[in-house]
């Protein structure tokens, strides 16, 4: 074919002569081994053609470039990749399934060649998970067959005559159960040869278009033609005449080394690979080619057309891995088909029942209707990977069980065997079923074993605060007020600097703490407002400290425990962990019987048994190298001995209801039930007697299992995760475990509010120190009323009616005498007073005896007092009236 090509680039082309070297490539010597000495082995083998001289160098195979590419780097050669293989087909066909909506495909080739080439492509450059058959027989169709889950579509890319063949032994194997998942691509122009087009119409067929050979001979449309034309040999004679002319054009000189040692002049280098990738720009955009961005191989840009009917007629193209539709068609998009494994686990899977208990069926299939978590998440599944499926119950057991000889039964069974695509249901992921199926990501979080037991009823009472603190500590608190206040009356009654003692130091009105100022100074100080007050003196302020020190103690001290009491408060069961379940014979407890709880437990004290022996043996071994390991005590609690032997006597129950309901018949939480965590916390969501116990243990995840080497373990795990972060889950898990009925339980202890009755203590004293106050403003009242009757009022007439004339024997005349008397009497006056001329009255006194400070005189008030300019004892305003 290259022969071919460059005879007819040469005769296109005058006056350049072209020379060929073939350099076959050996997949044996380059690929076994690291990459420098692939690479040494492919520089071996192109220094034997530098001899001579070499322009160009053309990549003709579907490998892996970055050797051939590395070793004309080197060089300094103008390198180009070009596609003459299976691959394009391959390519245009997978953008044709993705279509399609497609995400697994089983590939059908003629020839073990093509099927290299197409395994090497889907490994470095493919969306969708292939399995790929050549050269089909009676083991390859039993393959084909047998392969779980049921593929979404068939693939089958080869010439007219080999299609007949493969499609012939397809039928006879049968294989082509659904016509609709086949797709065929031809790869010559020998389509009216196709023997099963009246057979099989619902097949898709990709036709190369006629319009093809005008694009590739660069020829205007209409083109004929004929049987013989071969797409890639004309793409090659396309690509020899594009390089050639560009290396005419460029003045490209050979490359010659010697002792295969390169000499590169780096600025000619440059300006060869600045050329080189204007070469490809301008090929990208030639009909004739095909150049992904993303990609630097050269494919042929071949034109297919879609038939899906039995008329031959075209319902769109594929260009470039590009789907064009005639107007108003559409591609259907295959929907997978499996069968999906489940059994009844309450709230994952379960048969729906009406009120009586019977289960409901679909009234077109006459199949049970399931519910539940699973099977919800199974419609989704069903929704984003666009499948079909049907749920089967196993025939044989729940779950999987191995029984002696090593076979399974259940839906681990049914895996194994091939009856199921993969189960979906409560099924823990453990070692021994990873033996023998395989698992998908996980779905749940981790779940593991819980104890279930009745919730306790738990006593109530008005003054619960009050059981906050002791009776000792309430009269301890008592005891203290009383002393304190009785030592705050004590220190003030006696201490020299006091402001009861020391009036010059305190002139103003200061708080006397009497006995009862005292008392309320106490009961004061545990209220946020304060005493108020303190006293003067140090002596008590040091008392008043200590005190609120005291106060500020007890207060977070008894804000503390009750906030416990009342926010915070335990439940007080009589069990908290397994361990103490263990040590107690009182409370009795039992699982469901052959469950993984029951397995749990057993192998649990299997593992007891068998590390009692080895102990056992290492320190009743004579020999002197085992003496360290000799002690009296077993170092190993036998724990799991007595709780498997306690579960025994109980008698383990059939089912998680039974479990459940002896439970609940035990009024006097003396009875549990051990068993898987998730289920427990759904009957607790459901059930307001029931309360879990102690921590999860043994934890474990839940997920899907598909056969051993099921591709769809892959897809599986992508759909979940992408699932996951859409946050399904979350939305999931709040339907079934929302705590719904829950919310119409009676609240029985505080862990969403305070209670009234937890309360209601407070309320009362309340209320009583209201009536009590209501009663003392009675009494002061009445007080009052007596007080003011037999009270006698006198009336003194001010100063300034001294100067009205009134007789002097009139009782206001004796009043203002009197408190003139007193006035002078306290100036100790010699003589009277003077009036000055147009001034103010002047008080002449003795030197002796000066006026106090405390007395003003004078037209205008000044404070007399020193300390406090706010109070003055008596001022004398003459002329005004004293108020």
């Amino acid at each position: 074919m290259v022969a071919d090509a460059i005879k007819k680039v040469s005769a296109k082309v005058k006056g350049v002569s072209i020379q060929e070297y073939y350099i076959q490539y050996d997949r044996e010597r380059l690929e076994i081994g690291d990459n420098e000495q692939s690479n040494a082995c492919l520089l071996g083998v192109v220094c034997a053609a530098l001899f001579q001289g070499v322009s160009v160098l053309l990549d003709l195979t579907w490998i892996d470039s970055t050797y051939i590419s590395n070793a004309a780097e080197q060089f300094g050669i103008p390198y180009f990749h070009v596609d003459l293989s299976i691959q394009t087909y391959v390519k245009l066909m997978e953008s044709f399934l993705l279509a399609r909506a497609g995400n697994d495909v089983v590939y059908m080739l003629p020839n073990l060649e093509d099927v290299d080439a197409t395994i090497y492509l889907l490994m470095s450059d493919s969306y969708l998970r292939a399995i790929v058959f050549g050269e089909l027989d009676e083991g390859t169709v039993a393959r084909i067959k047998d392969l779980r889950p049921y593929p979404s579509f068939y693939a089958v890319v080869a010439g007219t005559m080999q299609m007949n063949a493969i499609l012939h032994k397809a039928i006879d194997g049968g294989l082509v159960r659904k016509p609709e998942k086949w797709n065929l691509l031809f790869t010559d122009f020998q389509t009216d040869k196709y023997a099963h087009i009246d057979t099989f119409p619902e097949m898709h067929r990709l036709l190369l278009d006629s319009n093809t050979c005008c694009t590739l001979l660069q020829h205007l449309p209409p083109c004929i033609c004929s049987d013989s034309f071969n797409p890639m040999s004309v793409h090659l004679e396309n690509v020899l005449e594009a390089v050639v002319g560009w290396s005419v054009e460029g003045s490209i000189p050979l490359v010659r080394a010697l002792n295969c040692t390169p000499e590169l002049d780096q600025e000619h280098f440059g300006r060869v690979i600045t050329a080189r990738e204007e070469l490809m720009n301008q090929m990208a955009l030639m009909a004739q080619f095909w150049i992904a961005q993303e990609s630097s191989l050269i494919r042929p840009n071949l034109n297919l057309s879609i038939i899906s009917s039995p008329t031959n007629q075209s319902i769109g193209s594929v260009v470039q891995g590009q789907i064009v539709l005639v107007k108003n068609e559409t591609l259907p998009a295959s929907k997978r088909f499996f069968r999906v494994g489940t059994t009844e686990s309450i709230p994952w899977a379960y048969r729906k029942r009406d009120s009586a208990g019977k289960i409901l069926r679909n009234p077109t299939t006459g199949e049970p209707i399931w519910e539940g978590y699973c099977i919800d998440f199974l419609h989704q599944l069903s929704v984003v990977m666009n499948f079909d499926y049907d749920l089967v119950s196993p025939r044989n057991g729940t779950f999987g069980l191995r029984d002696a000889d090593g076979r399974w039964d259940g839906l681990v069974g049914d895996l194994v065997v091939g009856e199921i695509d993969f189960a979906i249901a409560s099924l823990k992921m453990t070692a021994e079923r990873e033996e023998v199926v395989d698992f998908v990501a996980p779905y749940f979080e981790q779940t593991g074993i819980l104890i279930a037991m009745r919730k306790p009823v738990r006593e109530t009472s008005l003054f619960k605060f009050m059981t906050v603190l002791r009776l000792e500590v309430w009269l301890s608190i008592l005891l203290a007020i009383v002393a304190t206040a009785v030592m705050l009356w004590s220190l003030d009654k006696f201490s020299p600097y006091s402001a009861k003692n020391n009036k010059d130091a305190y002139p103003y009105e200061c708080r006397n703490f009497t006995l009862k100022e005292s008392f309320w100074f106490a009961l004061t100080s545990f209220t946020p407002q304060g005493g108020g007050e303190a006293p003067k003196a140090l002596s008590g302020r040091t008392l008043v400290a200590a005190y609120w020190l005291f106060v500020v103690l007890m207060l977070a001290t008894f804000t503390a425990n009750l906030a416990a009491f009342l926010t915070v408060e335990r439940m007080q069961t009589p069990v908290q962990s397994l361990e103490q379940l263990s040590r107690q014979s009182r409370i009795k407890y039992t699982v469901v019987k052959d469950s993984d709880t029951h397995d749990y437990f057993r192998n649990m004290k299997n593992a007891e048994d068998v590390l009692y022996q080895m102990w056992r043996n290492l320190t009743l071994s004579s020999g002197n190298d085992q003496a360290q390991y000799r002690v009296w005590d077993y170092p190993i609690k036998e724990q799991y001995i007595n709780i498997l032997s306690a579960i025994e006597s109980a008698e383990p129950v059939a089912t998680a209801a039974d479990g459940f309901q002896r439970v609940n018949e035990h009024l006097d939480a003396d009875f549990a039930f051990i068993h898987d965590s998730a289920e427990i916390r759904y009957e607790i969501s459901r059930n307001c007697n029931f309360t879990e116990v102690g921590e999860v243990f043994a934890e474990q995840p839940y997920g899907i299992a598909v056969q051993q080497g099921s591709h769809l373990q892959d897809e599986l795990s992508y759909f979940i995760l992408e699932l996951q972060k859409e946050r399904y889950f979350e939305s999931l898990t709040a339907k079934f475990w929302n705590n719904s009925a829950r919310s119409q339980c009676p609240n029985t202890d505080d862990s969403e509010g305070i209670t009234l009755e937890s309360l209601g203590g407070v309320f009362i004293a309340t209320l009583v120190g209201l009536a009590l106050a209501m009663i003392t403003l009675l009494g002061e009242v009445i007080y009052y009323r007596r007080k003011e009757n037999n009270r006698n009022f006198i009336k003194v007439a001010p100063f300034a009616s001294v100067d009205k004339p009134t007789e002097r024997h009139d009782r206001r005349f004796a009043l203002k005498e009197k408190s003139i008397a007193a006035v002078k009497h306290l100036l100790d006056l010699d003589t009277p007073p003077v009036k000055a001329r147009g001034g103010p009255m002047k008080i002449s006194t003795k030197k002796e005896k000066p006026i106090p400070k405390e007395i003003t005189i004078g037209s205008k008030f000044v404070s007399a007092a020193e300390k406090q300019q706010k109070l003055s004892y008596i001022a004398i305003m003459p002329r005004n009236p004293i108020h």
